[in-house]
């Protein structure tokens, strides 16, 4: 039997714990230039991500810091502070999924998340 021409590979799987039902999915390509740090910053939703080029320092709350490089993917909980996204020396590009209930535009509030 040949190899079929078409392969599938699961790269990551998140849960999306308490999400409501999603009306689209927006999606972007961020760039952001080297040695960039836009400090602490939350989300009205879920974000998942994909590492095009560069890396990035990557910290949710208090979770441990991660480097994450090109072909990595992430996941940033709705409201919930992402303590660092920051780039690294040689900066980053990357997409980003946004699913987004029917009403609700996607935002993004700099600053930790009010407790």
């Amino acid at each position: 039997m040949s190899e079929s021409p078409v392969q599938r590979n699961t790269v990551n799987a998140f849960e999306l714990a308490g999400a409501p039902s999603f009306a689209s999915i927006e999606v972007q390509r961020i760039t952001i230039a080297a040695g960039v740090h836009p400090g602490a910053h939350w989300h009205n939703g879920p974000v998942l991500g994909l590492i095009e080029a560069g890396s990035v320092f990557f910290q949710v709350g208090a979770e441990p810091e991660a480097v994450l490089r090109a072909g990595d993917t992430f996941y940033e909980p709705g409201y919930a502070t992402i303590t660092r996204f920051d780039a690294t020396d040689e900066g980053v590009t990357f997409l980003a999924w946004l699913p987004v209930p029917s009403g609700i535009e996607p935002a993004v509030t700099m600053g930790e998340l009010p407790r």
